[in-house]
């Protein structure tokens, strides 16, 4: 059989790219949400949830996500529903009743998904080949996977039995290595849907977005690749040739089970795009998601590409049901508190307001509550 699969050699097969509103319109909603809750994190962490404007101000990673001042400020102002802030005291910024609420709800769930967490975290590593990241290729992903800002203090610190920290000679980088291997996690997404049935040759859920049409030649393709060997993308595969169909096939499992790790089954590509060696990938191996456009959706909306998983939205702009994950539905609820704040109008077209906004912030007056 290993001969066999050997012989499956890659086709050239170049497939267009047709925009998904829908998943297009998933990511839009959410777009600020991130800015919005590294905020919040900020304000609720200290003591009174209040932060002072000069301090908030100072923080460099504000103004990463944010730009100028004025537009820090413009933001704080335009979500109202979430911020609150003053001139008393030399000027601060505190959360509102119901963001506050949900956020001790959602610090809760942190609580309570722990082992979901760190599940997470581990099976990560364990998709790598030296079962170990850059600390910051996991700071990357933390906000995909639900990790909480602290997690190195929390999560790691309180399971030293899994994780290890190390900082390799001549290397500047800070490594997270995994100390032990959990057969039981080591089964993929796509194996648990097959409900104990046969894995050898399990195929893909594919979907199309609306209008896209395969040549025949490249449906042929597709049918024929689906019946190959699927590899296990915990498993070694050290033994198959990069050059052929299965080799490609585990590459598109290796991310299929990336992104059921994430909580929205999605993330940018530029996360994932250092972790070629360390997955054991190829060459410009990111080019399996415009090659499956049937399984991934590769979406350049403002500016960004971000990979997303098809079958986890069931062509629609919201995750199915049996995807959800409660730390999900309380991010649902942050983005229709932050779309509560904006004119109904700016509601229904919220992912074009960042240009007014920057229009905004050049009005806006970068001394005051400072």
């Amino acid at each position: 059989m290993f001969a066999a699969e050997q012989r499956a050699t890659l086709v050239n097969v170049k497939l267009k790219l047709v925009k998904d509103p829908a998943l297009d319109g998933a990511l839009s909603r959410q777009r600020h949400l991130r800015a919005a809750h590294h905020l919040l994190d900020l304000v609720s962490s200290r003591p009174g949830h209040r932060i002072s404007c000069p301090e908030l101000l100072a923080d460099k990673s504000v103004h990463k996500m944010l730009g100028s001042t004025a537009a820090v400020l413009a933001f704080l102002r335009r979500y109202h529903t979430l911020f609150s802030l003053s001139r008393r005291g030399g000027g601060g910024v505190s959360l509102t009743d119901a963001a506050l609420g949900l956020r001790c709800r959602e610090l809760d769930c942190l609580d309570a998904s722990e082992p979901d967490l760190l599940a997470r975290l581990r099976r990560l590593l364990m998709l790598t080949l030296p079962r170990s990241l850059p600390l910051h290729t996991v700071d990357l992903l933390r906000w995909d996977l639900g990790l909480p800002r602290d997690y190195r203090a929390s999560i790691l610190a309180r399971h030293l039995d899994h994780f290890d920290l190390k900082q390799p000679e001549g290397d500047e980088r800070i490594w997270l290595h995994l100390l032990s291997w959990d057969d039981r996690l080591a089964v993929s997404e796509l194996e648990k849907a097959a409900a104990g049935g046969d894995t050898t040759c399990l195929p893909f859920p594919v979907s199309f977005t609306r209008g896209f049409g395969l040549r025949s030649k490249s449906m042929d393709w597709l049918k024929e690749w689906q019946t190959l060997p699927y590899t296990n993308p915990y498993a070694d595969a050290s033994g198959l040739d990069r050059r052929t169909d299965v080799s490609e096939k585990r590459n598109v499992g290796v991310f299929h089970e990336l992104l059921h790790l994430t909580l929205a089954k999605r993330t940018e590509r530029h996360n994932v795009s250092n972790m070629r060696k360390l997955l054991g990938m190829p060459q410009k191996f990111t080019k399996v998601f415009e090659r499956h456009p049937g399984i991934f959706y590769l979406s350049r909306i403002h500016g960004t590409q971000t990979v997303v998983l098809r079958e986890a939205y069931g062509g629609t702009s919201q995750l199915l049901e049996k995807h959800a994950h409660p730390l999900v539905a309380i991010r649902e609820e942050y983005t229709t508190m932050m779309r509560a704040a904006l004119p109904p109008r700016r509601s229904r077209e919220s992912c074009n307001y960042c240009g007014e906004l920057d229009e905004e912030s050049e009005g806006e007056e970068g001394t005051e509550l400072s």
